[in-house]
């Protein structure tokens, strides 16, 4: 995974923050791109395993269809309500399809370590349920930025309420 931030570095996730987020945050973004070239975003579950994003999407959805068809996808996964709490990732790669589509439960050592961090972090169970709609999508990302505004100095505008050009009238400053 290559980290290709060049500005934010002081705002940029060390390796285990970054593992810690993605293992602790449900929800991300994913946008792929369409036969027309256009960009599709769409809501979804994640896994993290340290290494790979693993998405378990609808086999009839756009998503799933986009990105069979051009497995170039990005995906966002993002935290934080007041300015100086945001924080969030990007990843970027290809998808790549594991085990059957859909998904039945058919022997696959690729997705066990997958299938047991979903089922336990969405369901609180040990095992994964199926339901026959859904498969897996694998993201290896081949670059990530990330950002912590947590990180920036405690002193920098719009500190008072958390927001940029707040009460003060400052300009907030720009990270990186």
């Amino acid at each position: 995974m290559a980290v290709t931030q060049r500005r934010g570095r002081r705002i940029m996730m060390t390796r285990d923050e970054l593992d810690a987020f993605l293992t602790e945050q449900r929800v991300c973004r994913v946008a792929t791109v369409g036969a027309d070239g256009r960009p599709h975003v769409s809501a979804l579950w994640f896994g993290w395993d340290g290494t790979a994003l693993w998405l378990y999407s609808l086999t009839r959805s756009r998503r799933w269809a986009q990105a069979r068809r051009d497995p170039r996808i990005a995906v966002v996964v993002d935290d934080g309500h007041g300015y100086g709490e945001l924080r969030g990732a990007e990843l970027s790669g290809e998808a790549v399809a594991v085990g059957e589509a859909p998904r039945s439960g058919a022997p696959c050592p690729e997705l066990d370590t997958p299938e047991r961090l979903f089922a336990a972090k969405y369901f609180g169970l040990d095992t994964m349920p199926y339901d026959g709609r859904h498969a897996w999508l694998r993201l290896v990302p081949e670059t990530v930025v990330s950002w912590d505004f947590r990180k920036l100095p405690g002193d920098r505008p719009g500190a008072s309420d958390d927001r940029p050009g707040s009460a003060s009238g400052d300009r907030p400053e720009r990270a990186g």
